[in-house]
């Protein structure tokens, strides 16, 4: 990976406007040559506003003297369409009045939270979250805000990183496909619109494998690696047009993501010639001086304009290292320049160089925030999150006949906590509890009955008396455990990723007086939970949820809505199998199954087998799997093969399947995965009822990076494999993919 590239090759790509609306370049050329060299640079440099801080601050009384005087080209966590008018006002007074771009953190919803992005992947829905992107478009732009720090798009493997909670998961495919999804949901029809802001896909990249699952931490990988599994959802971004981009803290085989040539010249605005705009993350420039790659702020604005960090968040080296790199000569003015016109080509798109208040309308704020339209919005995404792990002797869904429900754990009555990490901070959240959720539920026809037990994190055990006496008084005792909001999310990595506290000694009090038991687990990431999976007979994993939380539970639970969420990431027995996925490589010695372990890669003290498999699921209903057909054994390279079988509900509830599609490469010139998924399908089937589901194989879905880092289809055999999950394939066939 290289520290410099000669200027004629960074330049010959991003000074392409073919794809660039001829007009608007003709605008940024005139106000660039009105720019001096400061005001070009202030374009680059970003700082926060006062509220709301996701890092570091570094305090600076002189914000709105340093926009006045044209030193700033964006800020962020400034939000409100009253107070982001405020502040472009300043902008205004400017010699050059350049607008302000003003972004925010709406990572799941803005006024209205939608479930964390790490369980709307649990729903397989890639329609409802584009909504859910669209809806959070809708209420950040009518606030005044242009510009979101999502989709965080970065395959995870590790739970113990704490930002899986902001990701779409471990499976690439699955990824890629959610990432397309999510920037077409926040920029809408358009940049222009007023309902639509900039999407950030980040963090470019490989953020999401830091050694040891430690936030900030360092990066060591194959190329193999990095192109075929951590850069397709980043590609597929910029297919679906993403504005920006924002580089990452870790070191990437030694090099810093911030000072990465490689990735930001060779690969972004290179290879896949992005015409957006880079925005480093908090701090990241200058905290090259500590990963130790640049001796001061100077030399880390240099490493890091060069290596294409177009935007500089909070870490004040742009301002003023880079003029006096310029004076030097040891930047040219050219990547000046070439950065300046990328931030000033999208407040062009913005349509702020028109109108700077555009999207500052107190009116239009007041009827889009929290609308009934946003919140039923919340709702349906929140219900397609949910994922039924257990369901034994059908406890679920609940009769509604019950006389007496008891709701106990420490979770259970909490509404902040439902919210999740990375949500907008509001004085009157209007978040729905478990609670809450079942008495709208079940109105005065059934008592609810409530104890709390324990806290989350706590060691004492004095409530588990009050728990028990209350439990004992019920028909079914539903608990809510889990995670606090503070417990997932950014820093927030763990090597103890069980089940906080004295929670599963609650579950087990609880178990013990012979009710029966629903288990939700509330949590921003896989824990583990050996005992209660293994013991208790009803069990979902309901993540933080959002604004809706309570109500989706309490339409789950009572069977209102038939759960139909699978597990985007595979929940490991214990911290020791961690990293742990599906479409792992096979060994030389592989074991045939969890007590195969003689002279074989397997553990001695556990299974090698995951506790949830990827893809897991269940559903009130069941389905079956027949009639398999292929309309050929064989393919040449650039022909196909149609892949159909019957899917039929055969339970007594309509229910949603998500149908998996797996392939593997039996023999090739790179070890490949044992199965990787290429396709899905999510069905609704009324009770009975069968539908025929077809799949196309092609050269596409056949294709890996080969040694050489191309992107190839090799002849030989393969296997398709279609199943309920990664690790219950119902159909299966061997094919030939023919020289």
């Amino acid at each position: 990976m290289r520290r410099y590239l000669p200027l004629a090759l960074i330049l010959g790509i991003s000074l392409s406007a073919s794809a660039q609306d001829k007009k608007i370049e003709k605008k940024i050329d005139s106000v660039l040559k009105l720019m001096t060299l400061e005001e070009k640079i202030g374009q680059l440099n970003q700082y926060t506003g006062d509220r709301d801080a996701t890092g570091p601050i570094t305090n600076n009384p002189n914000k709105l003297k340093d926009i006045r005087d044209g030193k700033l080209g964006s800020m962020l966590n400034v939000r409100g369409a009253k107070e982001t008018r405020a502040v472009q006002e300043v902008a205004m007074q400017s010699r050059m009045k350049i607008p302000l771009i003003f972004g925010l953190d709406v990572i799941h919803g803005y006024r209205v939270t939608f479930p964390i992005p790490l369980a709307e992947a649990a729903s397989w829905d890639l329609a409802e979250m584009e909504n859910a992107a669209r809806v959070a478009a809708r209420e950040t732009a009518a606030s005044g805000v242009h510009w979101t720090f999502a989709p965080m798009v970065d395959i995870a493997r590790d739970p113990r990183w704490g930002r899986v909670m902001e990701g779409a998961g471990e499976d690439t495919y699955l990824g890629t496909k959610i990432a397309f999804a999510r920037v077409k949901g926040f920029q809408g029809k358009g940049l222009g619109n007023l309902d639509a802001v900039m999407a950030c896909a980040k963090h470019f990249a490989a953020y999401g494998a830091a050694i040891a699952g430690r936030d900030y931490n360092a990066v060591d990988m194959s190329e193999h690696t990095l192109w075929e599994t951590y850069l397709p959802p980043f590609k597929a971004a910029i297919d679906a047009g993403a504005a920006t981009f924002m580089n990452s803290f870790n070191t990437l085989n030694g090099i810093p993501a911030t000072g990465n040539s490689y990735l930001q010249r060779d690969i972004l605005k290179g290879q896949w010639k992005y015409q957006g705009f880079v925005v480093s993350d908090w701090g990241s420039i200058g905290e090259m001086i500590a990963h130790g790659y640049a001796k001061d702020k100077e030399q880390a604005a240099e490493l890091a304009i060069k290596a294409g960090s177009d935007m500089d968040m909070e870490s004040r080296s742009y301002l003023p290292g880079l003029a006096k790199l310029v004076a030097d000569k040891k930047v040219p003015l050219a990547l000046i320049d070439d950065a300046v016109r990328r931030v000033l080509r999208k407040k062009f798109e913005l349509g702020l160089f028109d109108d700077p208040y555009r999207f500052s309308n107190e009116n239009r704020e007041e009827k889009e925030l929290n609308s009934t339209e946003n919140r039923a919005a919340s709702l349906k995404m929140a219900e397609k999150s949910i994922v039924l792990l257990k369901n034994e002797n059908q406890v679920l869904p609940l009769s509604k006949n019950l006389k007496k429900i008891a709701v106990i754990g420490p979770l259970g009555k909490s509404e902040k906590d439902m919210q999740g990490f990375w949500s907008i901070a509001w004085e009157k959240d209007n978040l729905v509890s478990l609670y809450q959720g079942l008495k709208n539920k079940v109105g005065n026809q059934t008592e609810l009955l409530y104890a709390k037990g324990c806290e989350v994190a706590d060691s004492s055990k004095t409530g588990f008396a009050e728990a028990v006496a209350v439990a004992k008084q019920a028909d079914v005792v539903i608990m809510a455990v889990g995670e606090t909001l503070d417990m997932s999310g950014e820093a927030k990595s763990k090597a103890n990723i069980h089940m906080p506290g004295v929670q599963e000694d609650l579950i087990k009090a609880i178990q013990a007086t012979g009710k029966p038991v629903v288990v939700l687990v509330m949590a921003g990431r896989p824990l583990i939970f050996n005992w209660t999976a293994d013991n208790v007979p009803a069990i979902m994993y309901t993540w933080w949820l959002g604004s809706e939380a309570g109500n989706a539970m309490a339409n789950v639970l009572y069977g209102d809505y038939n759960p139909a969420g699978k597990l985007p990431m595979t929940f490991p027995r214990d911290e020791g199998q961690i990293p742990l996925y599906y479409n792992y490589l096979s060994t030389g010695r592989p074991a045939k199954n969890d007590k195969d372990t003689r002279y074989r890669s397997a553990y001695l003290d556990m299974p090698n087998s995951p506790k949830f498999a990827f893809g897991y699921g269940l559903s009130y209903t069941t389905f079956d799997y027949s009639n398999l057909a292929v309309s050929k054994t064989q393919m040449k390279l650039y022909d196909q093969i149609s892949v159909s079988f019957t899917l039929k509900n055969t339970g007594k509830y309509a229910g949603e399947e998500v149908v998996q599609f797996y392939l593997q490469d039996k023999f090739a010139s790179v070890v490949r995965p044992v199965k990787e998924l290429k396709d899905f399908q999510k069905v609704m089937l009324k009770a009975g009822e069968s539908k025929t589901i077809t799949f196309t194989i092609n050269k596409e879905k056949l294709s890996f990076y080969n040694q050489q880092l191309k992107w190839v289809a090799e002849a030989g055999g393969f296997k398709l494999m279609i199943g309920t999950a990664s690790n219950n394939i119902k159909l299966e066939k061997d094919f030939t993919l023919l020289n």
